[in-house]
């Protein structure tokens, strides 16, 4: 059930344009400071996860690995989504907070 309620946070973040998806755009926002979460998806590959990891912790951005590609992709509306970046605080915080639960 938890699950269910951090995708659908990404379905109204995404409904909100407050998401970013794809490598490239995710990378793109990660360099430009601008997510407050970025989300890798737990199937992704090594060198995905390792790529994130550390360009998040460069420029201290949390980072939290959850869902496949298939459901993240499918929170937001798209196909497959391995890696999503939350450009809103206030989602962030609450993803967050879910994740933890």
């Amino acid at each position: 059930m938890i699950s269910d309620k951090v995708l659908s946070l990404l379905g109204l973040a995404t409904r909100a344009g407050k998401i970013c998806s794809g490598e490239f755009s995710v990378e793109k926002s990660v360099k430009a400071a601008k997510p407050s979460l970025v989300i890798v998806a737990t199937d992704a590959s090594a060198n995905t996860r390792k790529k994130f990891s550390d360009k998040c912790k460069f420029y201290k951005i949390p980072i939290r690995f959850y869902g496949t590609g298939e459901t993240l992709g499918a929170a937001i509306g798209k196909e497959f989504r391995v890696c999503i970046a939350v450009e809103d605080e206030g989602f962030a915080k609450t993803i967050m907070e879910r994740l933890e639960e």
